[in-house]
């Protein structure tokens, strides 16, 4: 992870135009809230999150230029990322779950998530203020100087990079969101941060991805400009939706849909619209839907070697790159869990970013208890140990691994789904955005 650090600024100059902010109009919002899910399907998500987490991270930076992996790379050993190194948990590219009695550790495809959540459960209003993120941003999040040094470490680490880093840098310094994805300050604001760290909130509005997005809008421009706003959009729109999908039908062809419909929500000249068209596309146009690898390399040749649509390759964590790579996943995951996780940790550039991304997803559609299914003779663990990156939280289970558990995360999150329902029931999407606290 230093040697990820060192790397990020060599291309900071290199930020194509990035000031405008691109704004569309949320999808039509649907007349009520969809019913409220169950803390069961809430469960799924973070147990998703984190089976797709650290399952993606054994190939992070391992491949971002051919030779790319491939299906017959599964289990197989795992190769050194772009830094030279191994991930420290598995030296093999297979599935990667742990046993209960061992929390999961958090990682930032997780910890913002858990940290937005914590702030919406303790302030009276859902909708965080500028204030009340930077103020949370600085109590839970170490700097580089107070870090600790992890075990094994040579260095402070505080698990933050690229545009959270910097991010994090200009609230030390008195900034407050938005500002802390200025271009002009923050060059890393079109990086792959935001979506990450808000696809929490389209949960929190099931089947308002209008509401979603006057949740998600602050915390997203806390590190995205231009296109990557509306990616994380995109991601923060799907979760909204999920909860409008029934699960007691294939899910492959509803999730879909919904991915249709989010897409309808992003402007038509920017590049994240042209890049879902191509991908979608070319898996439509695709006779072998279980050769995947062949939509990959077309984004490489089309995004990254050529430059098509609008945007320009910077870095393997650019949010336009790995958009594109999370679409693979999902068209050929066709919402089975397992698949979806093998193609995203196999595609390629940030992979346990999409993979976390699904993962969530697919998890909370599942369930937990479905979700264990496809993992016979396991059972997962269900606690997570939230200090290993972030300080500062209650300890909710006292005594045992960890800080918390799922089950009691997903009682948080139902009772700020109440709280959202009760503020916003009735709202249209036009009076929500006019109504828009600054």
């Amino acid at each position: 992870m230093q040697s990820r650090r060192a790397c990020l600024g060599l291309a900071g100059m290199a930020i194509f135009l990035c000031a405008r902010f691109v704004l569309a109009d949320p999808p039509t919002a649907a007349g009520s809230f969809a019913a409220t899910p169950g803390v069961e399907r809430l469960e799924g998500f973070w147990l998703g999150l984190s089976l797709a987490n650290w399952t993606g991270l054994i190939t992070e930076m391992d491949r971002v230029e051919p030779p790319f992996y491939t299906d017959a790379d599964w289990g197989t050993p795992d190769h050194r990322n772009i830094w030279g190194l191994y991930v420290p948990h598995s030296r093999t590219i297979d599935f990667y779950s742990l046993a209960r009695g061992r929390p999961w550790s958090a990682d930032d495809d997780s910890d913002m998530e858990y940290l937005y959540l914590h702030l919406m459960a303790t302030h009276a209003d859902p909708l965080l203020t500028a204030t009340q993120i930077r103020e949370g941003w600085i109590r839970h999040i170490y700097s580089n100087a107070d870090a600790p040094i992890p075990d094994g470490g040579k260095e402070r680490e505080n698990f933050l990079w690229v545009s959270n880093e910097r991010a994090l840098d200009l609230m030390l310094q008195g900034t407050l969101p938005p500002a802390t994805s200025d271009p002009a300050v923050n060059p890393d604001c079109t990086m792959i941060d935001a979506q990450l760290t808000t696809e929490l909130f389209g949960l929190l509005a099931p089947g308002r991805p209008d509401v979603a997005w006057r949740l998600a809008e602050l915390p997203i421009r806390t590190t995205a400009c231009a296109d990557a706003v509306d990616i994380a959009r995109f991601y923060v729109t799907m979760h909204a939706l999920a909860a409008t999908v029934d699960t007691s039908r294939p899910l492959g062809p509803q999730l879909q849909a919904i991915a249709r419909t989010a897409r309808a929500g992003l402007p038509d000249a920017g590049y994240p619209a042209k890049m879902f068209d191509f991908v979608r596309d070319h898996y439509q146009a695709n006779p072998d839907k279980t050769d995947w690898e062949s939509t990959r390399d077309a984004i490489y040749r089309r995004y990254q070697l050529q430059s098509h649509d609008g945007y320009v390759y910077r870095r393997s964590f650019d949010a336009g790159i790995n958009f594109a790579a999370s679409l693979v996943s999902l068209f050929y995951g066709d919402a089975d869990f397992r698949r979806t996780l093998q193609i995203g940790t196999l595609a390629g550039w940030d992979s346990d970013n999409p993979t976390a991304t699904w993962g969530g997803l697919l998890g909370y559609l599942l369930g937990k208890d479905r979700l264990e299914l496809q993992f016979p003779g396991q059972v997962p663990s269900d606690t997570y140990w939230i200090h290993r990156t972030r300080r500062d939280f209650p300890d909710h289970t006292p005594g045992e691994p960890g800080e918390d558990t799922f089950r009691l995360m997903a009682e948080r999150m139902l009772a700020v789904i109440e709280r959202v329902e009760k503020m916003h029931s009735g709202q249209s999407a036009v009076t929500a955005t006019m109504e828009r606290r600054e």
